[in-house]
């Protein structure tokens, strides 16, 4: 029976190999049309596809014939009925040079279109196309390009470019993105309302992405559930990243630097350009590194998550910074299991903003900017901090503008310290003396000035009276105990900055 199995499996390759190759003499009789050229590729692949699927061999259609004729207008390959058209598009069979060499712009555009305006399956948001997972291959090739690559229509959906590198040519037009999934991409959308999306699940994944200095590497346009993932991104000079407008970008696995290097770069001052750009609501960034930029991630939008984030971008000492929240009075971002590797952390009147389980090395520290005063709902909790004993605050008020005069629910705690000075909104301080009088200061530990909300405290003496005593003063940040009469005691306080205990 295993005999009989071989044999059958032998004569069947056999035939397979006699078709295909009777095809493919069909397809190239000697002079193919440039008009043809990727129409016939793409039924050669589709014949061959139709071979591995056990229902397709009897009921090939009669247009897919090893031995049909391409002297007569043969059909779109995307208007065939009946075919299970594999939706791979391979940039190869268009033309790209994947060595490099020439520039291979129209070619990537025309797989890209085919793509686009190929057959649906219904609808993902209302007015976007369900392409049904099409992917534009790039098969591990290395493409030079002139010009943004850029989808024909919005209005389309369920889509992958993955799998291989593209870098921008000398002549590429400055300030531009190589991939541009923007508004100047829907000239063939109709409905053009501010509430539509311009596009919908379109992946960007496996991609090196160098843009020559000549501009961005990735550019998302009020757009929904897009995804980069484990892509490489460098030599841009205004950002890695734009997302602008729409929601959902989930950015992971994913490289980003102005310049490849592996920290301690000798031109590290002159690193200039945003490694990601969120202009939108609703994103995350997640296991992400970004090592050379003058702003690690500028966050414009809220409520956006970063977790597993790594910036080595710019040392905050030669004017780096990691994470920049530049929204005052609406934050709602979170940032957790991230490493601030000699680069710090900026946010602006932040509002609703959670810092935890972070690690800071080399004097980077979180510093809150007020605009216009407001400090609300804030948390800097469990992290860990790491400097060069220079006195640098793990936490700093950045005042220059406006101090600091609406602060409400903000908690600064149980963070480790060492080498930098240590700010909280709670602390604990104890004095031992005999007298009638015993103050605790806390300016040392508490983060904002003259401010203390809630005090606790416990009064221990040794002797057989006992005194009267109160919380006389908690002004400038020190606290004041006294008693009716000189003893000897231990006075223990509890202070806390925040509304909440």
């Amino acid at each position: 029976m295993a005999r009989k199995s071989l044999a059958c499996s032998l004569l069947l390759g056999m035939a397979c190999s006699i078709v295909i190759g009777s095809y493919e003499e069909s397809l190239y009789p000697g002079t193919i049309s440039s008009d043809n050229y990727h129409e016939a590729i793409q039924r050669l692949q589709s014949f061959k596809f139709s071979l591995t699927t056990p229902d397709s061999i009897a009921s090939a259609p009669s247009s897919l014939s090893p031995f049909s004729s391409l002297s007569a207008p043969a059909p779109s390959p995307l208007s065939l009925q009946g075919v299970n058209y594999p939706r791979v598009y391979h940039v190869t069979s268009y033309g790209a040079d994947p060595t490099g060499s020439s520039d291979s712009t129209e070619a990537l555009l025309a797989a890209i279109e085919d793509a686009a305006k190929g057959p649906s399956e219904g609808y993902l948001m209302q007015g976007i196309k369900n392409l049904g997972g099409s992917q534009i291959n790039l098969e591990g090739g290395n493409y030079l390009i002139s010009q943004p690559l850029r989808l024909p229509v919005a209005g389309v959906g369920n889509l992958m470019i993955h799998g291989g590198t593209i870098r921008a040519s000398d002549g590429f037009p400055a300030d531009s993105y190589i991939i541009d999934l923007s508004s100047s991409s829907n000239e063939g959308n109709i409905d053009n309302s501010s509430d539509s999306y311009n596009f919908e699940y379109i992946t960007l994944k496996d991609l090196l992405l160098d843009s020559n200095f000549r501009g961005g590497g990735i550019s998302v346009i009020n757009s929904l559930r897009i995804s980069i993932d484990n892509c490489y991104i460098t030599h841009f000079t205004t950002n890695g990243i734009l997302v602008e407008k729409g929601h959902e970008t989930y950015i992971r696995n994913t490289f980003l630097g102005q310049h490849i290097t592996a920290g301690g770069d000798k031109n590290e001052r002159n690193f200039s350009g945003t490694g990601i750009n969120l202009q939108g609501n609703d994103n995350a960034v997640t296991d992400v590194v970004i090592f050379s930029a003058a702003i690690g991630i500028m966050v414009t939008g809220q409520a956006n998550a970063f977790s597993g984030v790594h910036c080595y971008n710019k040392a905050t000492g030669f004017g780096g910074t990691g994470i920049y929240l530049k929204l005052p009075g609406l934050t709602q971002t979170r940032i957790v299991n991230s490493y601030m590797d000699y680069t710090n952390i900026v946010v602006e009147d932040p509002v609703q903003f959670h810092v935890s389980s972070c690690f800071f090395l080399g004097d980077a520290n979180i510093v809150l900017k007020s605009k216009n005063g407001v400090i609300n709902g804030v948390d800097i909790v469990d992290n860990i901090f790491s400097g060069s004993d220079h006195g640098v605050e793990i936490v700093q008020l950045d005042q220059s503008n406006n101090p600091f005069n609406q602060i409400e629910r903000v908690t600064v705690d149980r963070n480790n310290a060492r080498g930098m000075k240590l700010k909280a909104t709670v602390a604990k301080g104890s004095i031992q003396g005999n007298g009638t009088s015993w103050t605790v200061d806390f300016n040392n530990v508490l983060l904002f000035p003259n401010l203390i909300k809630h005090v606790q405290y416990s009064l221990s003496t040794p002797g057989s009276t006992f005194p009267n005593h109160i919380l006389r003063n908690v002004s400038e940040n020190r606290v004041v105990i006294e008693t009716n009469e000189a003893v000897p005691a231990s006075v223990f306080v509890t202070v806390d900055q925040s509304e909440t205990s």
